[in-house]
């Protein structure tokens, strides 16, 4: 898996937009202007994710490529190194995990407007 990948993926999410709001290396994904994944453009390769809390350690605890979220609240985020150690299909999955943690926040207006928007949600 590699920078291309992770961007078309999450672009793909419905509402999801890309901006550069720290600096022009750190790429983030929004979803309805909320924050759902980021990733350094240099360096080694890792995607934040949000998680739920008790997940969140679970996973910390079962691969050694997750850890508490780098420059986030690390009850909520992690960090992902993509490494080889974790499947795509699982990373895949944690960035859906993320997503739909988000979109569940959202007022119900936004959540509306993305339903209406496709069926995926």
């Amino acid at each position: 898996m590699n920078i291309e990948e992770i961007r078309e993926y999450c672009l793909s999410k419905t509402g999801t937009t890309e901006e550069f709001p720290f600096d022009e290396t750190t790429l983030v994904f929004k979803v309805m202007g909320k924050m759902f994944a980021l990733t350094d453009l240099e360096g080694e390769l890792s995607i934040n994710l949000k998680c739920d809390p008790e997940r969140a350690v679970d996973l910390r605890e079962q691969h050694s490529s997750i850890h508490p979220g780098y420059h986030m609240n690390k009850k909520y985020w992690n960090t992902v190194f993509i490494n080889g150690e974790l499947s795509d299909w699982f990373i895949y999955e944690l960035i859906d995990h993320s997503y739909q943690l988000v979109v569940e926040k959202l007022p119900k207006k936004l959540q509306e407007k993305l339903k209406n928007t496709t069926d995926e949600f």
